[in-house]
């Protein structure tokens, strides 16, 4: 297995939210010794003792890496069991296929319990909540939690002239709330438009920052990628702007009593077309079965969603079974079935993601492609396979055709003549133009000039906006959603400039304090030290103002409310049979073992979201004097394993590489900078290691494209988070796999 879907932080914030006011950055270095210690001709003895030969000067240590002599693998393997083993054991448990659905739930929210304790990643924050300007109808778009269909913009609505007031999206919202799960909240929309004398648009431009790396959807696990692709293919069903699935490619479906077969009815006449909107060949059952190979072939970082769900979809991989034995079968031109190793329940679920969307055979072996893991590995690696290069090798048949595209200046995706429902979307048009975050209110100016549909407001856009009389009248805070962007902590950093170009990001740190870090960030309870002592309210703030400092802090890297219980379980917590009733959220499960395990870690708090309670909106971490008792016990413990003298003259030194251009991200490196430093009185210093460039590639290939732990160049990153790909807290807890599994990269491990 390789990796999953990443989202880029600054996807989520430049698009979304508008840069602020920076400050200048400093750059603490280590001293000028070159062993990252005071270099005044102290000796060191054979087994690290400190020997003072001047009188009182104390001398570190040569501090040894345990794990040189072993691969990175196997460093990996060590680590890991190290690290999150107790995390890895209550997942195992939670995969038992004999359990119930509840039953997983209680034990995977054991399990994260068991992540967070670790301290390998922060939570920090979700998409959403801050405050943003419209012209978009609220909830055209659907809001679903997991997949990609939130990026289908097909049947958006978006009115011409002003933005829609702060009250007008709210009598909007009630409206949805209303009318929800009738299927008749879209058209309800269109008929308060006209009554108050609205007319559409049925173009539709906002901001990216991210170019997509590939056009293949199953061999890819980049949310940049994604967000582009989905809108030129459509799957089986799709969730619409109410949150229910509704048949898109698939008319209707079956499942057998036994919960282990799916059957899916293929829509007829659906063609795929080229580019040009020619076309190829028609779209049948076989295409599902083509792309389904084609995602295990590639194992391009999505097959993980299959693994051990679809019938020998592992064994495939694994080469011990041939893809005939795979539970993905075309009975005929316009009947699919996916038969399921073990009943699961989300399943259905899935289906909005990348993973079971279909292919064009013909197109693809005419690219170059070939089916099989050893075919397709060979062909790949050819000049003439082109699959998926550019919008040019890929087929289409989805509501939209990539027209034109210019690598950071723009994508334009026009509505595609032959597709199945054409006379039913409501954009013809979806123009997506760069932005390279530079200027802090550029998609706010563009808003204002009526290109730009609508605009998140930074600090800075939020002042602009109130200067010109917009902001009481149109400015909204914008929902949350599911996605998590935590702060992370390698555990086993070994790249120290970028992957791909030996010139940026280039840290300072001597062999001997790159040593010591990563010997440091071994220890669980200096990990803990990092996580308690960032006011994450002051670091986000920098983002979102003070007055909107908490709305989008998050406390777990699944929702607490994303799943309850639909029934009562008992399990064990520390030896004590343990019951929950019907109805308990997830997260306080979560918070129940937290407790019974010590750790003063808040993820539910019963007061959230108005008395209902929640996992969001307020900081549960935070602890400066924890994070000294914490970073205490870890100078004892690394002491007396290595030797390690931590404190204000040899404080253990942390890279942090951040998007320097963006006046945003300078400001959000700093506050965590002189937050932790001052939490832990200098005995940790966070270098701000600047990414440069002219838009964010820099800082992405520092910490969100490399492809595996030993690349990423960090120790500490707040460039990367997940979004859901199904309705289960396994799409999250999966990412923290061995073995590459998704986000255990961000640690530094596979």
């Amino acid at each position: 297995m390789k990796v999953k879907k990443l989202l880029a932080l600054i996807l989520a914030a430049c698009m979304v939210l508008t840069v602020v006011a920076g400050c200048g950055d400093t750059t603490n270095q280590p001293s000028d010794g070159g062993d990252g210690g005071a270099n005044n001709g102290g000796e060191v003895n054979n087994d690290g003792d400190e020997v003072d030969n001047d009188g009182g000067e104390v001398v570190e240590p040569t501090y040894v890496d345990k794990y040189a002599e072993m691969s990175h693998a196997e460093a990996s393997e060590a680590l890991y069991d190290a690290v999150l083993g107790g995390f890895y054991e209550y997942y195992q448990l939670a995969k038992d296929p004999s359990i119930s659905t509840s039953e997983k739930f209680a034990l995977s929210a054991i399990a994260e319990a068991k992540l967070l304790e670790q301290g390998v990643l922060l939570p920090s924050t979700a998409n959403g909540g801050n405050y943003a300007i419209s012209r978009v109808i609220p909830r055209t778009v659907t809001t679903t939690y997991w997949g990609t269909d939130m990026y289908r913009y097909h049947n958006a609505l978006i009115i011409d002239g002003d933005p829609l007031t702060a009250a007008e999206r709210t009598e909007l919202t009630t409206l949805w709330n209303e009318l929800r799960g009738t299927g008749t909240y879209e058209q309800a929309a269109k008929d308060w438009a006209a009554a108050k004398g609205y007319t559409f648009t049925d173009t539709y431009t906002l901001g990216y920052v991210s170019d997509p790396v590939t056009w293949d959807a199953h061999n890819t696990y980049l949310s940049a990628d994604h967000e582009a692709i989905v809108n030129t293919v459509d799957g089986l069903l799709e969730y619409n702007c109410e949150n229910v699935q509704v048949p898109a490619l698939a008319t209707s479906y079956e499942v057998s009593e036994d919960g282990l077969t799916y059957t899916f009815h293929i829509r007829e006449g659906v063609n795929w077309v080229n580019q040009q909107g020619v076309i190829i060949e028609p779209l049948t059952a076989d295409s599902f079965v083509a792309g389904f190979q084609h995602l295990l072939d590639a194992q391009g970082g999505t097959e993980y969603l299959v693994d051990g769900i679809v019938k020998n979809a592992t064994e495939y991989m694994e080469g011990t079974c041939g893809f005939e034995e795979v539970g993905c079968v075309a009975v005929d031109d316009y009947t699919l079935v996916y038969t399921l190793e073990n009943p699961t329940s989300y399943f259905i679920t899935m289906l909005g993601y990348n993973c079971f969307q279909p292919l064009s055979r013909s197109f693809f072996l005419a690219q170059g492609g070939a089916f099989g893991i050893d075919a397709y590995a060979e062909a790949s690696a050819s000049e003439s396979y082109t699959y998926g290069l550019t919008p040019e090798n890929i087929a289409y048949c989805g509501p939209y055709l990539v027209t034109s595209y210019t690598a950071s200046n723009s994508i334009v995706f026009d509505a595609n003549p032959e597709y199945w429902n054409k006379d039913n979307i409501n954009i013809k048009k979806i123009t997506w133009r760069f932005i390279d975050g530079q200027n802090p209110t550029e998609s706010y100016d563009l808003m204002m000039e009526g290109v730009f549909a609508g605009a998140g407001l930074g600090t800075q856009a939020t002042q602009k906006a109130k200067e010109d009389g917009m902001f009481d009248t149109y400015a909204y805070v914008s929902s949350l959603d599911a996605s998590s962007f935590p702060i992370f902590l390698n555990v086993y950093r070994k790249q120290y400039e970028n992957f791909n170009d030996a010139t940026v990001a280039v840290s300072e740190l001597s062999e001997n304090d790159r040593n010591k870090s990563n010997l440091a960030m071994q220890n669980q309870h200096f990990r803990l030290a990092i996580c308690f002592a960032l006011d994450r309210g002051a670091f986000n703030a920098t983002t979102t103002g003070d007055e909107l400092k908490y709305n989008s802090l998050v406390n777990s890297y699944s929702p607490g409310d994303f799943v309850y219980l639909s029934e009562e379980v008992t399990v064990d917590i520390n030896g004590t049979a343990t019951t929950f009733p019907a109805g308990t959220y997830y997260g306080q499960i979560m918070q129940a073992q937290l407790d019974a395990d010590g750790y003063p870690i808040t993820v539910w708090n019963p007061e959230a979201n108005d008395g209902i309670g929640g996992s969001v909106g307020y900081d549960g971490w935070y602890n400066p004097d924890e994070a000294k008792a914490q970073l205490e016990l870890a100078i004892e413990e690394l002491s007396a394993s290595d030797g390690m003298i931590i404190d204000a003259e040899h404080p253990v030194y942390l890279d942090l590489p951040y998007c320097d251009i963006n006046e945003t991200y300078s400001n959000r490196a700093n506050a965590l900078k002189q937050s932790i430093e001052a939490s832990l009185e200098g005995k940790v210093i966070i270098n701000l290691v600047k990414t440069g460039g002219s838009n964010a590639l820099n800082w992405y290939n520092a910490a969100y494209y490399p492809a595996t732990g030993d690349q990423m160049n960090f120790h500490l990153s707040d460039a990367s988070g997940w979004g859901p790909d199904y309705g289960d807290p396994f799409t999250f807890l999966d990412t923290m796999l061995p073995q590459g599994g998704g986000m255990a990269k961000n640690l530094g491990l596979f």
